[in-house]
C-alpha cells in the first residue's frame, strides 16, 4: 500500500516546501487546514492548489476559544498561544490520520525560527503532547531532530531532508524560487491574535467579562471606544464595515446615524446611559460629514425594533469626550 503524508498547511511558504521536500521522495501528501474566530484556511486553500493536493478544513472554534482565555504555554508578543495552538492543531491532524489512512504528519516548523515557539525543546513537547512523538516530520530542520518513524522505516530518505535553524528566510526563497511557488502568505499572517490592536480589543473583552464569540467577531470591525465599564461603542470605517456591523447587531444593541449628512454607522453594545448616549451620537457626528458643523442631529434606535429618536449634539474626538479608544 503506497505511503500517505499529512500536512499541517497554513498556506506560508514553510508549510508549501514541506509538502514539495516530502513529494519529492514519491510520498503522496494531503494537507490539513483549521478555522476559528482568529484565522481560517483561505490561503491554505490557494496553497493546496498551488501544490496539487486535497485539503480538509476542521473547525477548532470551541477549542480556541477556551485556549485563549488560559493558555497553559502563554501568550506569544500579542494574545496568540501558539504553541497550545499548534499542540491542539496536531492533535487533530493525528485523528484526522485514521480517516485519510495517513502514516505520518509533517509541519513546516524551522527549528529558532521563533526563539520561544519553535526551538527543540518546545518542538519536542509539542509532539509529546499530542502523543504523537515519531510520526511528526519537520522536514525543513529534520536532520537537527530525533529520527522519526517514517525515517527509520525507510519510507524517507533523511539525507535528502534538510537542517535549516533561525530566523533567515534566504534558504527558503530560494527553494520557492527552485520548485516555482509563487501563492504563499507571510509568517502568521493570517492569525489575527498576532495583531497587536485585535489583540488590545480582545484583552479588553477579557478584562470587562465579554468574552463571547458575537463580541469577538465584532473585534475585526469599526472603531471602538471604552464608554464605560458596561458599553462599548463601535463606529464604521467605510460603507462596507457599516454592512457588516449591521449583520452582527444584537437584540439589545442601540444603532446611530447622522441625519441629514453622510456618516457611518455606530453600534453601541450594553448599557445606554444618559452620557453613553451623549458620547455615541457625538462621535458618531465627528466621523461624519457633518463634522465641521457645530450642531448636528443624530437618530438612535434601540434593536431589533425599537422607535427611531434623535438628539442633538456636537460633533467632538474621543479625547474631548475623555473616553478612552481601544
Amino acid at each position: 500500500m503506497a505511503v500517505k503524508a499529512l500536512a499541517l498547511l497554513s498556506g506560508g511558504l514553510d508549510s508549501s516546501l514541506a509538502v514539495k521536500l516530502i513529494q519529492e521522495q514519491g510520498i503522496e501528501v494531503e494537507g490539513v487546514s483549521f478555522t476559528s474566530p482568529f484565522f481560517g484556511p483561505e490561503n491554505a486553500k490557494e496553497a493546496a492548489e498551488e501544490l496539487g493536493i486535497k485539503l480538509y478544513i476542521r473547525d477548532v472554534s470551541s477549542e480556541i476559544l477556551e485556549i485563549v482565555k488560559n493558555p497553559r504555554y502563554g501568550y506569544g508578543k500579542n494574545m496568540n498561544p501558539c504553541i497550545d495552538c499548534h499542540i491542539l492543531m496536531v492533535k487533530k491532524a493525528k485523528e484526522l490520520t485514521e480517516e485519510v489512512k495517513a502514516s505520518f504528519i509533517i509541519t513546516g516548523e524551522v527549528v529558532g525560527q521563533r526563539p520561544r515557539s519553535q526551538n527543540k525543546q518546545i518542538l519536542e513537547a509539542i509532539a509529546k503532547r499530542a502523543n504523537i512523538q515519531e510520526k511528526l516530520l519537520r522536514p525543513l530542520s529534520a536532520k537537527l531532530l530525533p529520527i522519526t518513524d517514517p525515517e527509520k522505516r525507510g519510507s524517507i530518505n533523511r539525507e535528502k531532508l534538510l537542517a535549516l535553524s533561525g530566523k533567515s528566510r534566504k534558504p527558503q526563497l530560494g527553494l520557492a524560487k527552485r520548485y516555482n511557488l509563487r501563492r504563499y502568505s507571510t509568517p502568521a499572517g493570517g492569525c489575527l491574535l498576532t495583531d497587536a490592536i485585535f489583540s488590545k480589543r480582545l484583552k479588553d473583552l477579557l478584562k470587562h467579562n465579554e468574552y463571547t464569540l458575537d463580541n469577538i467577531l465584532l473585534l475585526k470591525l469599526g472603531r471602538h471606544f471604552r464608554s464605560s465599564a458596561e458599553s462599548k461603542i463601535i463606529i464604521g470605517r467605510n460603507k462596507d464595515e457599516n454592512k457588516r456591523l449591521k449583520s452582527l447587531a444584537k437584540e439589545g444593541d442601540t444603532s446611530f446615524n447622522v441625519i441629514g449628512h453622510k456618516g457611518p454607522l455606530a453600534i453601541v453594545r450594553g448599557n445606554l446611559d444618559a452620557e453613553t448616549l451623549e458620547e455615541a451620537a457625538s462621535l458618531c457626528a465627528r466621523y461624519s460629514d457633518g463634522k465641521e458643523f457645530p450642531k448636528v442631529k443624530v437618530g438612535y434606535r434601540r434593536l431589533p425594533d425599537g422607535a427611531i429618536k434623535s438628539i442633538i449634539v456636537t460633533p467632538v474626538d474621543a479625547t474631548e469626550l475623555g473616553i478612552k479608544r481601544i
